[in-house]
């Protein structure tokens, strides 16, 4: 049973804010916000399917029968094997193209030249020597809270000059960087199961913050077309964080030209709700820390991430968590964060004997709203507690928060 509790501090209310018009962007960005909850991912059961879609399935199978391409495969499943998984891929061609028979086949066809042309195969193996992007600008990193791979892109660190030349210079260094980008995916894909009822697909996180609009439009453009083309609803939610204000503009825009099924896979997220956001879709654990969550690169690759507690701080709030039962010598190691900090935090230890002084082992401080997941240990002298306290008395904004930790006992014990 966990010995940790979050203890709510009842504080003077807060005065409530003079209400005052939305704001034109706040408007779309809450539009935007209430079309995610529409989608529902295939379970891609050939039993669920319409008589009209079961039709379409066997015929794009003869077409493929009657073609050269007969005995092809894709992500290692031969696309006439006749099982589970190669309906699967076949039926992601035919929903992106609305089950027209002729347009997927087309599709299909296309895209198998293109991987044999690309050598889509076996480029996960290649090092392609983009060491200085890997973890910063597109990269696999844990799952969502149903399982889905997730794949986060950030491209404001082509804001400098000399980086953005060194990877897109000329031609030829952005056919290379493409050719990079798509082995990010295809790390993400080859941990799908493409089964029925599966994981079949990835959640896409994209952060718009400081992102070089024109710089990045002809690479932004080619990956666009090329996953359009070659990776069929291969993702299942794109989580955009970081909105700067004139892409609700745009998303006005062009929204009426993207079919609801895709509208509906859209999250937007302005800045200041990265972690708001996120934790809705994908535990505090598995978010990297520099978006609110516990998740550092490195951590991964000891394997499961150890479970968080979440919790939230309501605005004029103060939150204390505690952790009782801790036995002197022991060392308690932990982590916590709080999305958008902006309040003050402090630890304390608080021995069991009465007559002992409490340590303060942070002293209370103003958390910055960037500065990451705290990590911190303590060894105490005797027994007693771990208190933590987040202070959001000053704000009246609602904030996720979350935190976790480990107790090791002294080895002379």
């Amino acid at each position: 049973m966990d010995s940790s509790s979050p203890l709510p501090l009842q504080q003077t209310p807060l005065a409530s804010p003079k209400p005052s018009k939305k704001s034109f962007v706040s408007s779309l960005m809450n539009v935007a916000a209430l079309r995610t909850h529409s989608f529902k991912e295939d379970t891609y059961f050939v039993s669920t399917l319409k008589s009209s879609e079961k039709k379409a399935l066997q015929e794009l199978k003869d077409k493929l029968i009657a073609s050269e391409a007969c005995d092809a495969a894709m992500w290692g499943v031969k696309l006439l094997a006749g099982d589970d998984k190669a309906d699967v891929i076949l039926l992601k061609f035919l929903r992106a193209r609305d089950f027209r028979v002729g347009e997927a086949f087309n599709m299909l066809v296309k895209c198998l030249e293109w991987r044999k042309e690309f050598g889509a195969d076996g480029v996960v193996e290649e090092d392609l020597g983009f060491k200085e992007l890997e973890g910063v600008v597109a990269y696999m990193h844990g799952f969502d809270r149903c399982g889905h791979p997730v794949c986060y892109n950030a491209y404001g660190v082509f804001m400098d000059k000399d980086m953005y030349e060194r990877i897109f210079g000329d031609e030829e260094k952005l056919k290379k960087f493409l050719r990079w980008r798509v082995q990010v995916l295809e790390k993400g894909i080859n941990v799908l199961h493409f089964k029925p009822g599966g994981i079949n697909s990835i959640i896409q996180v994209t952060d718009l913050k400081d992102m070089p609009k024109r710089e990045l439009r002809v690479a932004s453009n080619q990956i666009l077309s090329l996953f359009q083309d070659n990776y069929p609803e291969m993702v299942a939610r794109k989580i955009f964080i970081n909105v700067p204000w004139y892409f609700s503009v745009l998303y006005s825009m062009f929204s009426p030209f993207l079919t609801q099924r895709t509208k509906s896979k859209f999250v937007i997220s302005k800045e200041g709700n990265v972690a708001e956001t996120l934790y809705k879709f994908i535990r505090p654990e598995d978010v990297p820390v520099q978006y609110g969550g516990l998740s550092r690169l490195n951590d991964l690759q000891n394997g499961p991430p150890k479970p968080a507690s979440e919790f939230t701080v309501k605005g004029g709030e103060k939150v204390n968590i505690q952790i009782e039962g801790i036995e002197a010598g022991a060392t308690i190691t932990w982590e916590i964060v709080v999305g958008g900090w902006d309040l003050e935090y402090s630890a304390e230890f608080v021995p069991s004997s009465q007559g002992s002084y409490i340590v303060a082992v942070e002293k209370p401080r103003k958390v910055a709203p960037s500065e990451e997941a705290i990590r911190n240990s303590f060894t105490p002298k005797e027994a007693g507690k771990m208190v933590f306290s987040v202070d959001n008395s000053a704000s009246r904004r609602k904030k996720v928060a979350a935190y976790r930790y480990i107790v090791r006992k002294s080895a002379s014990v």
